[in-house]
């Protein structure tokens, strides 16, 4: 009944779909799912080789790789879907949406530990986005093609950009709260940072010289 179920949602999402038959036999994006739930049965009795075995045939035949100790919810669709990919440790909520040449990555090399996104429900992830670590996506939320988020996305908001920064709200277009000095990580910031100290420090000295006339 679930795959039924996630059929007839990607068939009702889906613009290009005519009907749920369609997608059963056509949808790379739903076949994954079906080696999905039979991998993960296979990785839940620790016949965790076969559980890969099959993710890996899933990966050859739809361009899709999830992993089998992934916890994927309900009527997530994978839309295109190839190069996709999905970790060990990721969670995908209900009623998703994830286009191609995404992927829900890991960082580090630790292992038995949570490395992978948490995905919560109705979230939509643009074709060619990279969520990299044990960040947190809230429901509704959307997530701009091509971004990089390294850093928990709040619920009902939408993102974009290398990294990721928040564009709107419920929908409401808002100002990127991080400021340039907040940007310590991005080298090219930190040398503008400097650059204005110094023209700063310039412009109080001729102020003063001036003054001093």
């Amino acid at each position: 009944m679930g795959l039924i179920k996630d059929a007839k949602s990607i068939a009702r999402r889906d613009p290009a779909a005519r009907n749920a038959l369609e997608v059963f036999f056509l949808y790379p994006g739903y076949h994954a799912l079906i080696y999905h739930k039979v991998a993960r049965a296979f990785y839940r009795i620790k016949l965790k080789f076969i559980a890969r075995w099959i993710s890996q045939i899933c990966t050859r035949r739809t361009g899709i790789e999830i992993h089998p100790g992934a916890t994927i919810g309900e009527e997530l669709f994978i839309d295109h879907g190839h190069g996709v990919v999905i970790g060990e440790t990721a969670v995908v909520g209900n009623n998703c949406t994830i286009y191609h040449q995404v992927t829900l990555g890991g960082t580090g090399h630790v292992k038995h530990c949570k490395r992978h996104p948490t995905v919560g429900n109705n979230v939509l992830i643009g074709a060619g986005s990279k969520v990299l670590g044990p960040v947190t996506i809230g429901d509704n939320a959307m997530i701009g093609a091509g971004s990089v988020v390294v850093e928990d996305v709040p619920p009902d908001t939408t993102v974009t950009g290398v990294k990721a920064q928040v564009i709107k709200v419920l929908g409401e277009r808002v100002v990127p709260s991080e400021s340039l000095e907040q940007r310590t990580g991005d080298p090219f910031a930190k040398e503008l940072e400097e650059l204005k100290a110094q023209l700063d420090a310039i412009t109080a000295r001729l102020n003063e010289e001036e003054k001093n006339k």
